[in-house]
């Protein structure tokens, strides 16, 4: 059963950066895309990234573009969301998940496995 723990979050002023980490297990790295969505208060749940276990990415480049970056260390079965110049409107709890769907995707339904979540709060 796969199972993803996330990591990294906190507390920053706007202006800062957080870079959040998933441990992904049990399972095969390279048969997943991994992505990041966000659930922010008295919001939907909304996509931040992904990446195709090839390197290819995709963003919800309104919300995000140019400040966030996803990435994936294969070797150690992670992908990180580093997040530089953070907003207010970016607190949220942060979900790594993972799909067997080997393209990127923003679709939060086809993702089949979800990690407890990690709270980004970012004060001004």
């Amino acid at each position: 059963q796969v199972q993803l723990v996330e990591s990294g979050g906190g507390t920053v002023q706007a202006g800062g950066s957080l870079k959040l980490s998933c441990q992904f297990s049990g399972g095969t790295f390279s048969g997943y895309t991994m992505g990041w969505f966000r659930v922010g208060p008295g919001k939907e749940r909304m996509f931040v990234a992904s990446a195709t276990y090839g390197g290819r990415d995709t963003y919800d480049t309104d919300s995000v573009k140019g400040r966030f970056t996803i990435s994936r260390d294969n070797a150690k079965n992670a992908v990180y969301l580093q997040m530089i110049n953070l907003k207010p409107e970016d607190t949220a709890v942060y979900y790594c998940a993972a799909t067997t769907i080997t393209r990127p995707t923003a679709n939060w339904f086809e993702f089949h496995y979800w990690g407890q979540g990690t709270q980004v709060t970012v004060s001004s």
